[in-house]
């Protein structure tokens, strides 16, 4: 059965609201940031326009400064970001969407349009905010 219904696209379910680092920012700086604005991801901005995104994370942190024993103040978040990382673009199905989430196990992925990061999206997102739309 071929379903009548609009897909729903990234754009309807991903969050506006996310915090940005420049990677030569301490991993001290990057905590202070994710306590102040309540998220446990940041985007790491680009160096310059031939440059690509990247992301760090708590798990990050705790794998490459925590289990290590390492100062937070002592270490540059370029040292234990993602770099290059998935994005996807707004107008992507949701189901697509999922599918790259899920064949890369990625837990949240850069919303990249004309090159710019305008949101984030998660597995909860594509979940509670999409896939619970359609038994509305």
């Amino acid at each position: 059965m071929i379903s009548t219904k609009a897909p729903i696209r990234v754009k309807d379910v991903m969050k506006t609201d996310f915090g940005t680092i420049d990677g030569i920012a301490t991993v001290a700086d990057a905590l202070r940031k994710m306590k102040f604005l309540k998220t446990a991801v940041l985007i790491v901005n680009k160096r310059n326009e031939n440059d690509e995104y990247g992301m760090v994370t708590s798990g990050d942190i705790a794998r490459h400064v925590l289990a290590r024993d390492r100062a937070p103040d002592r270490v540059n978040v370029y040292e234990i970001m993602s770099k290059p990382v998935i994005s996807v673009h707004p107008d992507m199905d949701i189901r697509y969407c999922s599918r790259l989430f899920a064949n890369y196990n990625l837990v949240r992925a850069p919303v990249l349009e004309h090159n710019i990061v305008v949101g984030m999206v998660s597995p909860n997102a594509l979940v509670l905010d999409g896939l619970y739309k359609t038994f509305q």
